[in-house]
């Protein structure tokens, strides 16, 4: 099933991760009702909508933490099941949460490769808590995810979380869920309580994202980021789709309006 509602110019990239039909009930609580949606690798697709509007439970449903009531999923027009956050990490799909779940006394190194720490070699025949840790591995791995996504405010691997700041924090937790050999990055909210100059780090790592062909779904109430990050817009409004709409083709204004009123199905430009 297409999100297009009327095609205009050249179309979007083949969808790697599409979900149909989702529905969502928590109780009698009808939370997503029957949401399609779709991101393309090598795109920001950003997901927007009013509070309540279902964009944080759509991405909880794709991670695994919240299984879907009914709907389905497809990596490359492939089905698949996601029914828990370790289907979704099997099949490539990493969510970055707004707390970003980080350990402050840990370094960076060891943040990147928390819960898959690589074991010196010659020491598995250990019980798996008394088995050294391989440092320079770590470090290498940390270093690499770093790198890839060049991001030149972090000095050190090995310099304590606790100490950096939210920019460079958010650049962690990226860097984590690409080092996880994922290919879809979701992200909740990055740039909220940053300030202007952790907010551009932040922008300039999503962009990055795009050209290590990656998926990435991106949320935020902040329309001027919205505009710069993105490829693609997709609204949400209480629980449903409303439209998606490329990006250069319409204005911030046309997005709030279709956030908290809908649209006229006869004057839209969304694909």
């Amino acid at each position: 099933m297409s999100l297009s509602k009327k095609p205009v110019g050249r179309q979007a990239p083949p969808p790697h991760l599409r979900v149909s039909g989702i529905q969502k009930r928590f109780g009698g609580v009808h939370a997503l009702r029957g949401v399609d949606f779709e991101v393309a690798r090598g795109e920001v697709m950003a997901l927007v909508g009013d509070n309540g509007a279902g964009k944080s439970t759509l991405m909880k449903v794709i991670a695994g933490a919240h299984p879907a009531s009914d709907g389905q999923f497809f990596i490359e027009e492939k089905p698949v099941s996601v029914n828990s956050p370790s289907d979704a990490s099997d099949l490539g799909i990493q969510i970055v949460y707004q707390d970003l779940a980080l350990c402050e006394n840990l370094d960076v190194a060891a943040n990147l490769s928390l819960g898959k720490e690589p074991i010196k070699s010659g020491w598995k025949f250990l019980p798996k808590l008394l088995r050294p840790l391989d440092d320079l591995e770590m470090e290498f791995k940390a270093r690499e995810a770093i790198d890839k996504l060049q991001v030149k405010t972090l000095q050190s691997v090995q310099a304590k979380v606790g100490g950096l700041s939210g920019g460079q924090r958010q650049a962690i937790a990226i860097a984590r869920a690409v080092g996880a050999e994922g290919t879809v990055v979701m992200l909740d909210e990055p740039t909220a309580a940053l300030g202007v100059a952790q907010t551009r780090q932040v922008l300039d790592v999503v962009k990055r994202l795009r050209d290590t062909n990656h998926a990435v779904i991106y949320i935020s109430h902040n329309m001027r980021d919205i505009f710069e990050v993105s490829d693609r817009i997709c609204v949400l409004r209480h629980g449903g789709n409303v439209a998606t709409w490329r990006t250069e083709d319409t204005t911030p204004d046309e997005i709030v309006i279709a956030m908290t009123r809908g649209l006229d199905d006869e004057a839209t430009n969304a694909v």
